[in-house]
């Protein structure tokens, strides 16, 4: 890529330009006169490593090769079904081989991705098949993942729903095995002429040639639907082109001299349709014919013997599995030595969690920082251990450029040091929301993201985030950021985890409200944790309350989630009864 396409005025608050990067293996930016889109992507991958392997499922590897033929015939069975440049088709999966296949045979077919979490209710499956216009769904014959689907089908106007055979997935023993005694985990599949199997798409395919479809860079590639937490999702639409900067960004990025081509084993258990683990796991791994082991949900103890069987070397995650394994390591020993390089996103990675992982493993845990809007990574620490500045999300990526705007002023560009809004400029962002224009235009200004966040750069570069512009809570005219009371409870070695909110306050407009659970083996009351806040925080950010709880809501990924416990306090304050039903452990700053 040229250098002028990414090089911007001195006075921008903070950039990291492709002349400053160190670019990896001869990977370079996806130009948009290269011609490069994810399937030319694929086969790039497919040539260089044909005999690497690609994935591992449950014991059952599969080269790079062997992928690649089956997204060709995949691509080809799609193509005899009506598929063509710009048909929505939508995956419906956990972690299996299918998510690669289907995704890079669908965009060879011209198709454009809308990625669809398999635990979604079936009123947000609705929500998101219609909004997108998605005519052909991909899922698996598992109960967990077809049955809300399954209630909506009739009405959501699908032309074909694809499914995939999860014991087609196992080696032979374990496919029988599966047959034999998971009958009650298997969904009962409508034969009717929207249900089609996936092997049937294959044998179409094999009958046909590849379609012959003309994608360019600029094309959307995929509908990411962002999380709605704050209203009704939206589709980030993600282009070729950027999908692939941003895996070859963290390819370029400090210290990436760690990510060997062909040598890499990547841990998947992060969902392959969240827009982080879609990039940062599978795109990476073609990029550099890393073998991916997928794993279709995190279950704790699976997954660290797992670790300890096959020995990943890089392993993508959420300060919540971080802090699971953490836990585990207190109690037995733990081996996952093989490990050298982490990264962290999602969610703030507290210091305590990285530094315990780190002693455990002796690797280096990168917290990063992005949004879907992004594709979805702005900024990584660097990979090298030394580097890593503690509480921050690291340095923009090769090409990206960090504004941090005055709130008040959006024009204006603030000095390194202060606090504002942070603004993205780079590659790797979205092209827009999908039919939403007005959406659109709030948070696209020229070709910026606007990110919602609040942080600053310090002198170096570094990015530092004070929390979310729609989390400030506004206490008595004052503005409280609950990640700054987050992180002082998690200074205290009893707190597991911490989520802080604000609720209503008669004198105030708004207080904040802690919610916590506490390490195995350790014990702590609501009063003792206020005295411990009491000396780390001013008056006016003390929580109103504290509430130590056995669980807290998590997303399908493992960040921690707000949206369930602001939903509670608002049904609380509108009924007395609601709060008088329910019996937390709290006291009053």
């Amino acid at each position: 890529m040229r250098q002028e396409d990414f090089e911007k005025p001195a006075t921008m608050a903070g950039c990291n330009d492709l002349s400053q990067a160190k670019v990896a293996g001869g990977h370079l930016f996806s130009r948009k006169d290269e011609g490069l889109t994810l399937p030319s992507f694929l086969d790039a991958a497919v040539r260089r490593f044909s005999d690497r392997p690609a994935i591992e499922f449950f014991d059952r590897a599969y080269s790079y090769g062997e992928i690649g033929s089956r997204i060709d015939g995949f691509a080809a069975g799609l193509a005899a079904l009506g598929v063509k440049k710009g048909t929505r088709l939508g995956l419906c999966l956990p972690n299996t081989p299918y998510s690669m296949i289907c995704f890079f045979g669908a965009l060879k077919a011209g198709a454009i991705i809308v990625n669809c979490n398999p635990l979604y209710t079936s009123r947000e499956l609705l929500t998101q098949i219609r909004d997108s216009g998605t005519e052909i769904m991909v899922t698996i014959d598992l109960k967990a993942a077809y049955e809300n689907l399954g209630k909506i089908v009739g009405e959501a106007g699908l032309k074909h729903v694809i499914v995939c055979s999860m014991a087609d997935t196992l080696p032979a023993a374990k496919a029988m095995m599966f047959r034999l005694l998971k009958r009650s985990e298997r969904a009962s599949i409508p034969k009717d002429g929207i249900h089609i199997s996936y092997e049937a798409v294959m044998r179409q395919g094999r009958e046909r040639p590849l379609p012959a479809v003309a994608l360019f860079p600029d094309d959307i590639a995929v509908l990411q639907y962002t999380g709605g937490t704050t209203g009704v999702p939206k589709g980030a639409m993600l282009s070729h082109a950027a999908l692939i900067s941003n895996a070859r960004q963290m390819i370029a990025h400090e210290g990436s001299d760690m990510l060997r081509d062909g040598v890499e084993t990547i841990m998947g258990v992060l969902p392959l349709f969240h827009v982080f683990a879609m990039t940062v796991i599978m795109l990476l791994a073609v990029e550099i014919g890393a073998k991916q082991i997928l794993v279709p949900r995190f279950n704790r103890d699976a997954l660290i013997a797992l670790m300890e069987k096959r020995r990943p070397t890089l392993f993508p995650a959420v300060p919540t599995i971080y802090g699971a394994i953490n836990a585990v390591a207190m109690t037995r020993k733990v081996d996952l030595t093989s490990l050298r390089l982490c990264i962290s996103g999602g969610a703030p990675l507290p210091y305590e969690v990285r530094a315990q992982f780190e002693k455990l493993t002796g690797c280096t845990l990168c917290e990063g920082y992005g949004l879907t809007e992004c594709s979805p990574v702005v900024s990584v620490n660097p990979f090298d251990a030394s580097a890593v500045r503690d509480g921050s999300a690291g340095k923009a990526l090769p090409g990206t450029i960090i504004e941090i705007h005055d709130p008040d002023h959006p024009d204006r560009v603030l000095a390194r040091g202060e606090k504002g809004e942070v603004w993205v400029r780079g590659p790797q962002n979205m092209t827009g929301y999908w039919n939403r224009a007005d959406e659109t235009a709030a948070t696209l200004v020229g070709d910026a993201v606007r990110t919602g966040d609040i942080g600053y750069l310090d002198q170096d570069g570094y990015l530092f985030l004070i929390d979310r512009m729609k989390d400030l809570i506004i206490c008595g005219g004052y503005n409280v950021y609950p990640r700054v009371i987050e992180e002082a409870l998690y200074e205290h070695d009893a707190v597991a985890e911490a989520i802080v909110i604000g609720v209503p306050d008669p004198y105030r407009g708004e207080s904040p409200k802690a919610f916590v659970t506490v390490r195995p083996g350790k014990t702590v009351t609501a009063e003792t944790l206020q005295a411990f806040l009491a000396e780390r925080l001013s008056k006016i950010e003390r929580p109103r309350a504290i509430e130590i709880r056995d669980t807290l809501p998590k997303t399908l990924i493992g960040k921690l989630s707000k949206k369930e416990l602001i939903e509670e306090e608002r049904h609380a304050h509108l009924s007395p009864q609601g709060e008088a039903n329910r019996r937390p452990a709290h006291v009053d700053a």
